[in-house]
């Protein structure tokens, strides 16, 4: 997987890191129990620094993406099931950019075939999709 930061963007590195990571094991391009480069290797392949490394992997690792073990380092954790705290992220987000696409005159039918071709792509570790 190619990573490729924005580094004049307005969002912040570590968070283009996560997103592209978490579409990275969506899309299936990361595997359950795949191996992340260490901290210091991602820095130097993405041409950041390392702090900004290691504050992805405590996100990922705090919002379930992945493990790390001291001695194995990062891994890309197996697919669970949605809580209730995912769910109301969920919503909340899906409320916003629903306005955001009302408001610029977009049809709920135009909406929901985005999201359906988006979610088409996805191929989650361990799933059957």
């Amino acid at each position: 997987m190619i990573i490729s930061l924005d580094m004049s963007s307005d969002i912040p590195i570590y968070v283009q890191l996560r997103n592209q990571i978490v579409t990275g094991i969506g899309r299936g391009y990361l595997k359950a129990g795949e191996s992340l480069p260490s901290v210091r290797q991602m820095a130097q392949d993405a041409g950041i620094n390392s702090m900004t490394v290691n504050k992805t992997y405590q996100i990922l690792k705090a919002e379930g993406f992945i493990e790390i073990d001291r001695r194995k380092g990062a891994t890309v954790s197996p697919v669970r099931r949605a809580d209730s705290a995912f769910r109301e992220k969920l919503e909340t987000e899906l409320e916003l950019l629903s306005a955001e696409a009302s408001l610029k005159g977009m049809r709920k039918e135009e909406f929901l075939s985005i999201c359906d071709k988006i979610f088409a792509r996805m191929h989650p570790a361990g799933s059957e999709a």
